[in-house]
C-alpha cells in the first residue's frame, strides 16, 4: 500500500515536472511576428523621401513633361516682346524662367494674340498665362490666379497739343488692345461705339499715329516705350486706371497654383522679381 502511495507520488510528481517544463518551452520560443515587426516599421513611419514629392511640387503636372509653358502676346513692352533674333525677353519672360527653374523645368513661350493666350490655359494649350495680366470678376469665373507680382498703371497716349483729356474721353474715338482690362475699362466708361480694339498695343499705337483713333489706353510700362518710338505723341500726367499683374492658370489647378505661388514668393523675397523690374523700368 505505501509502495503504491509513493509510486503515485512519483508518478504525479514527473508530471508536474513536464507541465512545468512546457509551459518553460512555449515561454522561451521566439514569436513568428517578431522579424515582421521590424521589417513593417518603415510603412508605419513613412521616410522623408516619400513624403518630398508634394512638398518639392511633383505633384503637379504639365502641359509637356519637363516643360513649363507660358502663353503670352509678346507686343508689350516691356513685360514680353521679342529680340531681332526672333528670342524673347521682357519683365513677365525672366520671372517666368526663374519659376520654371525654382520647379525644375525648361520654360517653353507659346506666343499669339492676347485673348488667345488666356483661352490657352483652358485649352490645355499652356500651363499659365503672362501678359501684363490683371484680375477681373469675369476672368475669375474661368482661371485662378497667382499672388501679385507687379503693379501697373493704366494711362492715355495722345498726340502732342491733343485737346484729349479725361474729362471728354467720352467724346473721342480710344483705341485699345482687345480683351485687355483696357478695353473693359474703355468700354464700360463710354460705350463700344466710341472704343476700337486691336490684337495688340502696337497696331493701336500706329491707329493713332495715323489718325485713326484719338487716344490710347494702355498700360504705362508699354505706353512709355510706344512714346519713346514715336515722335509727336505723349502720355497725359493724369492716370486712368491702377491694377496688379498676377499669373493665370486653368480654373481649379491648385497644385500648379501652389508651385508657382511657392516660387514666386521665394523669388520675390530674395529681390529677384525687383531687380528683374528695375532692369527694365528703371526708378526715375
Amino acid at each position: 500500500m505505501k509502495t503504491t502511495k509513493k509510486l503515485a507520488a512519483l508518478l504525479l510528481a514527473l508530471c508536474m515536472a513536464l507541465a512545468l517544463c512546457a509551459c518553460s518551452s512555449g515561454d522561451s520560443t521566439p514569436t513568428p511576428t517578431a522579424a515582421p515587426s521590424e521589417a513593417g516599421e518603415p510603412s508605419a513611419a513613412p521616410s522623408a523621401e516619400a513624403s518630398e514629392p508634394a512638398q518639392g511640387g511633383a505633384a503637379f503636372t504639365t502641359v509637356e513633361e519637363g516643360k513649363l509653358t507660358m502663353s503670352t502676346n509678346a507686343a508689350f513692352p516691356p513685360y514680353e516682346m521679342t529680340t531681332d533674333s526672333g528670342d524673347f525677353e521682357g519683365i513677365d519672360v525672366e520671372i517666368a524662367a526663374a519659376i520654371a527653374e525654382k520647379l525644375g523645368l525648361e520654360l517653353d513661350i507659346l506666343d499669339t494674340d492676347f485673348d488667345s493666350a488666356l483661352l490657352a490655359v483652358n485649352q490645355g494649350k499652356s500651363d499659365m498665362v503672362m501678359a501684363g495680366v490683371s484680375v477681373t470678376d469675369d476672368r475669375l469665373l474661368v482661371m485662378d490666379f497667382s499672388d501679385t507680382y507687379a503693379t501697373g498703371i493704366q494711362v492715355v497716349i495722345v498726340k502732342e497739343g491733343s485737346d484729349v483729356t479725361l474729362d471728354n474721353l467720352g467724346e473721342k474715338m480710344i483705341g485699345v488692345q482687345k480683351g485687355t482690362t483696357g478695353w473693359q475699362y474703355c468700354t464700360d466708361d463710354y460705350g463700344e461705339e466710341h472704343v476700337t480694339a486691336y490684337d495688340n498695343g502696337l497696331t493701336a499705337v500706329q491707329a493713332l499715329v495715323s489718325g485713326k483713333v484719338d487716344c490710347v489706353v494702355i498700360d504705362n510700362a508699354p505706353a512709355q516705350e510706344f512714346v519713346k518710338a514715336n515722335d509727336g505723341l505723349a502720355i497725359l500726367d493724369t492716370e486712368y486706371a491702377n491694377e496688379d499683374y498676377s499669373i493665370g492658370v486653368d480654373k481649379g489647378n491648385a497644385a500648379l497654383l501652389d508651385a508657382i505661388n511657392g516660387a514666386l514668393k521665394e523669388l520675390i523675397a530674395d529681390g529677384t522679381v525687383q531687380q528683374i523690374i528695375d532692369k527694365y523700368i528703371p526708378a526715375n
